[in-house]
């Protein structure tokens, strides 16, 4: 029984008093066995790491005696981002003979959903990933300043609850993990969060893993999503990197680059709200106009800066995750029989669930506006988000130009970066612009040098208010879609109230 197949729902473990209700995952490297399981003396629900293994292999028993006597001493510690323990079971003292387990470490158990289910179907966003980590790093630094390991380097351990921060759900670190693995961990976490692949030895079954260049080292998140901010993606990088020369090796380095990432979007929401305040013919990026904002404007900025910082952001990323959540198969108990688990398996791996299907609208996981280098700053580039949030009541729109295209300039255009690459059918235009004309473009990065590093797949007669289906020539899978406006419509001006992209047959 040393392989845990006696670990079933519905059994006993404990001597009898944790009845096992659903699995989370195996850390295959300790031979541990991620459970939900109630408690039948105090009638709740707990998290259970299994250490599954033969009585009799004394190696494997010493080791489980470390792993049990960290997460011990491990219980004292309190934070939101680790889960707490309850107590832990040995050999002995806690375990019925005949359960084929050499150590039971007992914790509360965290509600929300997994790390691994929350990133099945695409990345996150950066700065989303950064908020979702700090908690789990603030754990992990408290624990390091009093010479505790958490072993918050397996994926499946960890839980995100439903207040929107990841948790140490499943504690018990290896006999071997030292402080850095818990950094290295750290690093995994975040590459997870931006890439959904998973970059460490022992990852789970279903998760890909994180693609090595030609040396082995791992590719740099960036590297594979464009729009994911240097400084996050090289973050993670040097996590991994341990003690190398350049690494992090503390959590509170990682903490630091968190915390300017954080600010980096609060500034970036802050800005939006005011320009969102602004009236139309001033929107920002505007390349035709040298009006000057009013003192008193000027006023409203700095007040408004200082008013909605921390709340606009905090609520973003809150009520983002909290949709997030909702999406999955919640938090619910599973009935006498068994429990059932619902989840989307990430791209390549079957899982037993279903693959997006051709003809599926694809969500962007990032855009921007762009602009040919050397012509002018990019139209409105706070707003490009509009053009794919599916609210009608939203639109980005060109600055409004003296002349037609391309006596200015030859166009310009929004951007559209998406999570893996994709072969697309068809992209569909809501746009009230009357004689606009689009070309739409595969790119290879998501700031191309020129056009002639771009290739046209589809092109627009000219638009008439409504909606336009732009059919799209079979090409090469692209991870980068350009919308490019090749003539403005009434008034040289255009707007977009919708772009949506629709995946191939």
């Amino acid at each position: 029984m040393s392989d845990g197949g006696s670990l079933v729902p519905g059994g006993v473990v404990g001597d009898g008093r944790y009845r096992l209700t659903a699995q989370f995952g195996v850390d295959q490297r300790i031979n541990a066995h991620l459970w939900r399981a109630q408690d039948g003396q105090l009638r709740r629900d707990v998290a259970l790491t299994l250490l599954v293994g033969d009585p009799g292999d004394a190696q494997a028993c010493a080791a489980a005696r470390r792993t049990l006597e960290r997460a011990a001493h491990a219980a004292a510690l309190t934070h939101p981002g680790k889960t707490r323990v309850l107590d832990v079971l040995g050999q002995g003292s806690g375990i019925g003979a005949g359960e084929g387990l050499i150590g039971i470490i007992v914790a509360d158990w965290t509600p929300g959903t997994d790390l691994v289910d929350l990133i099945a179907e695409h990345p996150l966003p950066p700065a989303v990933a950064a908020r979702l980590l700090e908690p789990l790093a603030a754990a992990t630094e408290l624990a390091h300043h009093t010479g505790l390991v958490l072993g918050v380097d397996h994926p499946q351990r960890i839980r995100v609850t439903p207040d929107g921060a990841l948790r140490l759900a499943f504690p018990g670190p290896s006999a071997e993990a030292s402080l850095q693995d818990d950094v290295r961990g750290l690093g995994a976490i975040l590459y997870l969060l931006l890439t959904g692949r998973w970059p460490l030895r022992g990852g789970p079954a279903g998760v890909p893993t994180a693609p090595v260049n030609p040396d082995g080292s791992v590719v740099a998140p960036r590297a594979l999503f464009p729009y994911i901010p240097h400084e996050l993606s090289a973050a993670a990088l040097r996590c991994l990197s341990g003690d190398a020369i350049g690494g992090i090796q503390t959590s509170a380095g990682l903490i630091r680059v968190l915390d300017r990432v954080k600010a980096l979007e609060e500034e970036t929401q802050q800005l939006q709200a005011i320009t969102d305040d602004e009236p139309d013919y001033e929107d920002d990026g505007t390349v035709w106009t040298t009006r000057r904002p009013s003192n008193d404007r000027a006023k409203r900025r700095k007040l408004a800066i200082g008013v909605t910082a921390l709340a606009v952001a905090t609520v973003g990323v809150l009520a983002w995750v909290g949709m997030q959540l909702i999406s999955f198969f919640g938090d619910t108990a599973p009935s006498a029989g068994g429990p059932t688990v619902v989840a989307t398996a990430p791209a390549g791996d079957n899982g037993g669930a279903p693959p997006p299907q051709a003809g599926d609208p694809i969500q962007s996981a990032g855009v921007r506006v762009f602009n040919l280098p050397g012509k002018g700053t990019p139209d409105n580039a706070k707003r490009a988000n509009r053009a794919v949030d599916g609210d009608p009541k939203t639109a980005w729109k060109t600055d409004v130009y003296k002349e037609q295209f391309p006596a200015l300039k030859p166009g310009v255009g929004i951007m559209a970066s998406f999570a893996e690459p994709v072969t697309f059918a068809e992209v569909v235009i809501d746009s009230p612009s009357d004689g606009t004309v689009i070309e739409i473009r595969t790119a290879p990065t998501d700031r191309p040098g020129s056009l002639d590093e771009t290739k046209v797949i589809g092109k627009s007669e000219p638009l008439k208010a409504g909606q336009t289906k732009i059919q799209l020539a079979k090409a090469e899978p692209t991870q980068h879609l350009l919308i490019w406006i090749t003539t403005l419509g009434e008034g040289n001006v255009s707007e977009l109230t919708d772009v949506s992209f629709v995946r191939a047959r």
